[in-house]
């Protein structure tokens, strides 16, 4: 069998949310494909990112900023065309949870809800409104927006983290039809189980009270996966060998979102107290 390999030449890229989890693999497997990555996150370890991509022989510059502030993802789009002088690539992947991943509706507030749709919608929206310009004039491009299986089913996520994500979905399938005719492809990618910086509270309490097989069960290949298995799906998208898919929302979920396998709900006061119990244990050497 002829091996596939994906050269993306020199193309620009942006992540966003690229410190650490999906954003950071994405990051570095683009850099690894030949893309010049522009890291970008609110976190200052994202300087940390880029440099080890130089270190390991990749082109990569970082930014911290707000992915769900216009003026930011402006800067950035500006950055990566004058710096790159092209812009291939937008993986807008940043996203909060706002609050615990198992907290119930009527415990959300107003305020939580404005902040989650600003940061994991309007973030892809600012991405998709600045970056398709440049892709355009320029013949094309790919822009992958991170939703998630919680927008595709029920009971994957609160409701607020949810409804954004059911919402980045719409906006890939919005975004691709208004860019008709542009060469823009937008998609979207729908990770499941994985552990992140923002699921660790979860696979914690699980492994603090010996359920983790029971995650990987919630699966019909019986494992979570993996942030690089998240990047691997976010490079087809980008490269040629994914020409013809535009306006799709993909998942890599191991199976997750073929059904609808979800439980009893666990108790939230129960979750984090037992997760203190075990820090404070790791804390006393225990």
């Amino acid at each position: 069998m002829t091996g596939i390999t994906i050269d993306l030449g020199g193309t620009g890229a942006i992540v966003t949310g690229a410190a650490s989890g999906i954003g950071r693999a994405t990051a570095q497997l683009l850099a690894e494909a030949g893309a010049q990555v522009l890291c970008c996150d609110m976190a200052e370890g994202v300087a940390q990112v880029a440099e080890a991509i130089r270190a390991a022989g990749g082109q990569a510059r970082h930014m911290v900023m707000d992915a769900g502030r216009e003026a930011d993802v402006i800067a950035a789009v500006e950055e990566a065309e004058t710096t790159f002088g092209s812009l291939g690539i937008f993986h807008a992947n940043a996203g909060i949870t706002g609050g615990a991943l198992n907290q119930p509706l009527f415990d959300a507030t107003p305020e939580i809800w404005a902040e989650v749709l600003r940061v994991n919608l309007i973030g892809p929206f600012l991405a998709v409104k600045h970056a398709a310009p440049v892709m355009r004039r320029q013949g094309g491009g790919s822009i992958v927006l991170t939703a998630s299986v919680a927008g595709m089913r029920a009971n994957a996520g609160p409701p607020h983290y949810s409804a954004s994500k059911a919402g980045v979905i719409n906006l890939a399938q919005t975004a691709s039809y208004q860019l008709t005719g542009t060469g823009v492809r937008v998609n979207a990618i729908c990770p499941g189980l994985i552990e992140t910086e923002m699921t660790r509270p979860l696979y914690d309490y699980a492994r603090a009270t010996n359920s983790a097989p029971r995650l990987g069960q919630m699966t019909p290949l019986q494992r979570g996966g993996e942030p690089e298995e998240i990047a691997a799906a976010v490079l087809w998208l980008c490269s040629p060998l994914a020409s013809y898919v535009d306006g799709q929302a993909v998942p890599v979920c191991g199976g997750l979102s073929a059904s609808h396998p979800f439980g009893q709900r666990v108790d939230r006061e129960t979750m984090m107290k037992t997760i203190a119990e075990m820090k404070a244990k790791e804390a006393a050497g225990g």
